[in-house]
């Protein structure tokens, strides 16, 4: 098996690892986080009525007029104080949180640090 498909293949188990424990409900949804090479993404789900609640990206208008010139942890840091701040506004405090199969580590971590410190709780 080449490196890369390993690479997939560890990421899929470990993404069916933490997926099949952690479901979102109306009173404590669930924030999912997707990572790729340039961009972060991070939803509030609800798993119950197939719902996203919240989302916010570096895609977004409003981070990327702050993100110029920042670095990928720094620009995941924007979009974790963001998702909070939209989270508040649509009375979401608690949430259960979906690495998606990504270390938390890096980008991952500093995105769940400034949701944090935006006021969910999770």
């Amino acid at each position: 098996m080449n490196r890369i498909k390993l690479k997939n293949v560890r990421h899929a188990r470990r993404d069916r690892r933490v997926r099949k424990d952690i479901s979102g409900t109306p009173s404590r949804p669930r924030l999912t986080v997707f990572r790729s090479l340039k961009h972060i993404y991070a939803q509030i789900i609800d798993d119950v009525s197939a719902k996203t609640l919240v989302s916010a990206s570096t895609v977004d208008a409003e981070i990327r007029a702050k993100a110029a010139g920042l670095s990928k942890v720094e620009e995941s840091r924007l979009v974790g104080a963001l998702l909070a701040d939209r989270a508040k506004a649509a009375n979401v405090t608690s949430v259960a949180f979906d690495r998606n199969g990504f270390l938390y580590h890096g980008r991952v971590k500093a995105l769940a640090d400034a949701s944090r410190e935006g006021g969910l709780d999770f």
